[in-house]
């Protein structure tokens, strides 16, 4: 099995490259009080400096030959907020979008965006459905202003349980159909770790035609006692026709007493055994670290996995594994 690794959004090891740099509401109000237009100027700088990041991230990637990433939710600031109602951030920005879009294909990389926890398609409010199909809406004009297909995704998770986690779930399914086709093409679920467990989620993307992030820290958390060997070749069935291997999230817990927190870097352990098992019915498997050190403990945990029987380390972010 080939498997690749990558990060989220801020890398530890590049210096001064953050993608993710914003403005406050307060701040945004308090410079226009002051001078009307400079806070549309701060949001500006700040967005330009983000993407500009953005894509010394990327080439950082592709020097270190990783291909997995994950793009901050924070590029442009204040991007769905009323203040900055008027403004065409993807007109403004446009060249510097393509830019990075040209880079993405160019070297082959497999990149995504995970919107916040606050867009919840079953939501039963409506004006939390509203906000969260306009941010939604957002990522993906994000993506196609980089003018990068379908295999750019949205990661997201199924919602809240709202005292009744199938009809919250049925909700789901209704909303679903009301998203523009645009934004359907590109959703994954994953399954989370309170509620929706990964049979839910499987079912779901069964239901709904989706692909499925299984995340293994997630599972550990949330699971009704599957055996995690039975779902998988359901969930790695769910990418077939994607063009695109499956992919997992893995973390391990801060500690015993926030299990559900995500520690500096990752317990070997907690991966080795599951792609043991992965083995078995994926030839190729993307692997997203979710760990406080971003990059440097992807590096550390490919270089642990190595030591493993039956693993061989192909590259800087990559393993092979008999």
């Amino acid at each position: 099995m080939r498997i690749r690794f990558g990060y989220v959004a801020m890398s530890v090891l590049l210096k001064n490259a953050s993608p993710s740099r914003t403005v406050t509401v307060r701040s945004f109000n308090t410079l226009e009080e002051k001078n009307p237009g400079s806070g549309l100027y701060k949001v500006r700088k700040a967005a330009e400096e983000n993407l500009e990041n953005s894509l010394r991230l990327l080439k950082h990637n592709v020097g270190n030959s990783i291909v997995v990433y994950r793009f901050s939710s924070k590029l442009i600031p204040l991007a769905t907020h009323p203040l900055l109602a008027g403004w065409d951030y993807v007109a403004e920005l446009l060249p510097r979008f393509k830019a990075i879009g040209e880079y993405i294909k160019d070297h082959g990389l497999r990149v995504s965006f995970h919107p916040d926890h606050f867009t919840l398609i079953n939501s039963p409010r409506e004006e939390v459905w509203q906000a969260s199909l306009a941010d939604l809406d957002h990522h993906c004009l994000l993506l196609e202003a980089m003018q990068l297909d379908r295999r750019a995704k949205l990661v997201i998770h199924v919602g809240g349980g709202y005292q009744n986690k199938e009809t919250a779930r049925a909700r789901f399914c209704d909303n679903w159909q009301l998203l523009p086709d645009r934004i359907r093409k590109r959703i994954v679920l994953e399954n989370d770790d309170r509620v929706y467990t990964a049979a839910d989620v499987l079912r779901l993307c069964q239901e709904l035609h989706i692909p499925m992030v299984l995340d293994i820290h997630h599972f550990a958390c949330n699971n009704e006692g599957e055996n995690l060997g039975q779902l998988l070749p359901a969930i790695f069935a769910t990418w077939e026709g994607s063009d695109l291997p499956p992919k997992i999230h893995v973390s391990s817990p801060k500690s015993t007493d926030q299990p559900r927190h995500h520690h500096d870097f990752v317990n070997p352990d907690d991966l080795y055994s599951f792609l043991t098992l992965a083995g078995q019915f994926a030839p190729e498997l993307d692997v997203m670290v979710e760990a406080k050190q971003k990059d440097l403990a992807m590096f550390r945990l490919v270089q642990d996995l190595a030591r493993y029987p039956a693993v061989i380390q192909s590259g800087p972010a990559s393993l092979l594994m008999e």
